[in-house]
């Protein structure tokens, strides 16, 4: 295929101490796609005369909407620079992200070097011979010196793609422009073959675009995003963006997504859009990467501002970041009936059954999970040691919401705290701990520092049935609850092997002195299979000591495990027998909408 032509263009750099740059001066971006079967691109930046003794340049080592150090820099390879004449400037490599070119005399330098891009997972960069998802903090280096300044971009791309970004448009075909760098390396270009769809709501214009084949329904979810993005006035007051880009990932397998300043991208396997549990499970993450447009994208804790690209972004606030973020996500849904009541709750169940399951709850607070994320790790130790900031971070914020609303006498919510920020702390300021507090006590009239010592400096657990009977609410397996049997432990998963993924900390397993990693064999000296373990168990009451045969360091053991009980069935949300008017109340309060259920207990359903 023929390609055509892409440049980028970067103005004027600022002013420092070390610097003497030239007014208008521009930063030019090249990037030539040039091998896209192969994953390979050209990139190019031209930066302005300069009369320091150096130029540092930098590709960021992690990148916005995950906190986590990448190997960004190891893709790539062929670096060279050179002056304005195009002779070879000497450089050197000082970080992992860092490359120092040393100057002796006044000039313009020219940066070029080979990117490969193969990281869809990762959201960070991609480049096949159908697209490419260029996220610019896995492809386009800049100098700190020039951070600021207005940029342009142009690419060359095959022939027959098209580009999309939530950039401005620049004026020939496959080229933007952003004021700075870091709204480029916030607004991550899609460029390929795909679909496109336009729609608008409340005043804004929002362009969605598919990208791989699948068993997605175009018309639903560009309605369903169009029910979403009218809903930001239920907590906000405004907008952080006059366009909107939603780009939808169809892919073999990688599965995540990530906010940007005025756009999202989700990605979803290819066949996981048809069942309505994969398309809640699809939707919900829409809806959590447009709430993250206003927190995270337009106002953020003071440890995330301004971003440093090139080491950790540490803060003790992430939780109000990512599980607010989470905590709002559905409730947007079923405002906008996009989800019915039930559903949401249904998504509770399950979050309140993890919490209950998760020993990690009293080890760590948020406040400390916030500060670990960027070290945090999965698996058994996590699971017995950690919690999450996502969802421990959902339940915390559901507690200061009802907190907030019983104060106030259902006058004003957690909505309220969010909507003080975005008016009161946008970007280029940021909020700390005193700030959100000072935020609760204008609202309320009372000091909230003991409910956060409770709730986000130490390890908390809640009182579920006594919160959500405010609500007129509570928990129940049913009427005809029964248990079952329990060890305290999980497999891995992997082909049929009966390995230990985790060992819940103080269940049968621990207490018997199992740990991950270890292999079951037998159960009382009689084989037993992966598939036929839970069958194998419940032959079994509540009390008995089995005898497990067991390979720990490929050595046999035998261990002796006593079983507890744990209920069997799901865990749902059910209305009071007589749910008061004042329940009522504060049902709609919380959520927003009416009381969900008819006069025999039965759910409404409002959603399509």
């Amino acid at each position: 295929m023929k390609p055509t032509s892409l440049v980028i263009l970067t103005t004027t750099a600022i002013f420092s101490m070390s610097w003497v740059i030239p007014a208008l001066a521009d930063v030019d971006y090249h990037i030539d796609i040039n091998q896209p079967a192969h994953h390979l691109a050209q990139v190019s930046v031209s930066f302005p005369q300069t009369d320091s003794d150096k130029l540092t340049v930098n590709l960021p080592v992690w990148r916005t909407g995950r906190y986590q150090v990448l190997p960004v820099a190891d893709g790539v390879r062929l670096f060279n620079a050179t002056d304005s004449k195009g002779q070879s400037l000497p450089w050197k490599r000082t970080a992992s992200g860092e490359w120092q070119i040393a100057l002796t005399k006044p000039t313009s330098v020219k940066v070029t070097y080979q990117l490969h891009a193969n990281e869809l997972g990762d959201r960070l960069r991609h480049i096949d011979n159908s697209h490419a998802y260029l996220d610019a903090s896995g492809v386009f280096m800049y100098s700190p010196a020039f951070r600021q300044q207005p940029v342009t971009i142009k690419m060359a791309v095959p022939e027959g793609w098209q580009s999309y970004s939530g950039m401005d448009k620049g004026p020939k075909s496959h080229s933007f422009s952003a004021p700075n760098y870091d709204v480029l390396v916030d607004s991550p270009i899609e460029t390929g073959i795909s679909e496109h769809v336009s729609f608008e709501a409340d005043g804004r214009d929002y362009d969605v675009v598919f990208w791989g084949e699948g068993n997605y329904d175009t018309q639903k979810i560009v309605a369903d995003l169009a029910k979403i993005s009218g809903q930001a006035s239920a907590i906000w007051d405004g907008y952080p963006f006059k366009r909107y880009l939603y780009m939808v990932h169809a892919t073999s397998g990688a599965r995540g997504a990530t906010e940007h300043l005025n756009s999202t991208v989700i990605q979803i396997p290819r066949f996981n859009f048809r069942e309505r549990e994969d398309y809640l499970r699809f939707i919900s993450t829409a809806s959590h990467e447009f709430i993250h447009t206003w927190n995270v994208k337009a106002y953020r804790p003071q440890g995330l501002v301004p971003y440093d690209y090139q080491s950790e972004n540490l803060t003790d606030l992430l939780w109000m970041a990512e599980g607010s973020t989470s905590y709002f996500q559905n409730q947007l849904l079923l405002r906008a009936e996009v989800i019915t009541a039930k559903e949401f709750f249904d998504d509770l169940s399950k979050r309140i059954v993890l919490n209950q399951h998760n020993p990690g709850r009293e080890v760590q607070s948020i406040a400390e999970a916030s500060l670990g994320q960027w070290s945090s790790t999965w698996g058994d130790y996590a699971l017995n040691h950690s919690v999450n900031i996502y969802s421990e971070g959902y339940l915390a914020s559901m507690a200061l919401d009802f907190s907030l609303l019983n104060d106030t006498q259902l006058e004003h919510s957690y909505r309220d705290v969010h909507k003080a920020l975005y008016q009161e702390y946008k970007i280029p300021m940021g909020y700390n701990v005193a700030d959100v507090q000072s935020i609760l006590k204008q609202l309320s009239g009372k000091d909230y520092q003991s409910w956060w010592q409770e709730f986000v400096n130490q390890p908390f657990s809640l009182p579920f049935d006594e919160l959500l009977a405010h609500a007129g609410l509570t928990t129940t397996y049913g009427k005809s609850a029964k248990t079952v049997v329990d060890a305290g432990m999980t497999l891995s998963g992997l082909h049929d092997d009966l390995i230990l993924a985790t060992v819940i900390k103080n269940g049968p397993a621990w207490k018997a002195g199992l740990t991950a990693g270890d292999e079951i064999v037998a159960i009382n000296g009689l084989k037993v299979t992966a598939d036929g373990l839970t069958k194998r168990l419940n032959d079994f009451i509540v009390g008995d000591t089995i005898k497990l045969s067991i390979f720990s360091d490929d050595r046999l053991k035998e261990v002796s495990l006593r079983l507890t009980e744990q209920p069997k069935g799901d865990l749902t949300i059910a209305p009071l027998d007589k749910a008061t008017d004042a329940q009522k109340a504060f049902y709609k309060a919380w959520l927003g909408v009416d009381w969900p259920f008819d006069d025999k207990g039965e759910w409404i359903s409002t959603a399509d």
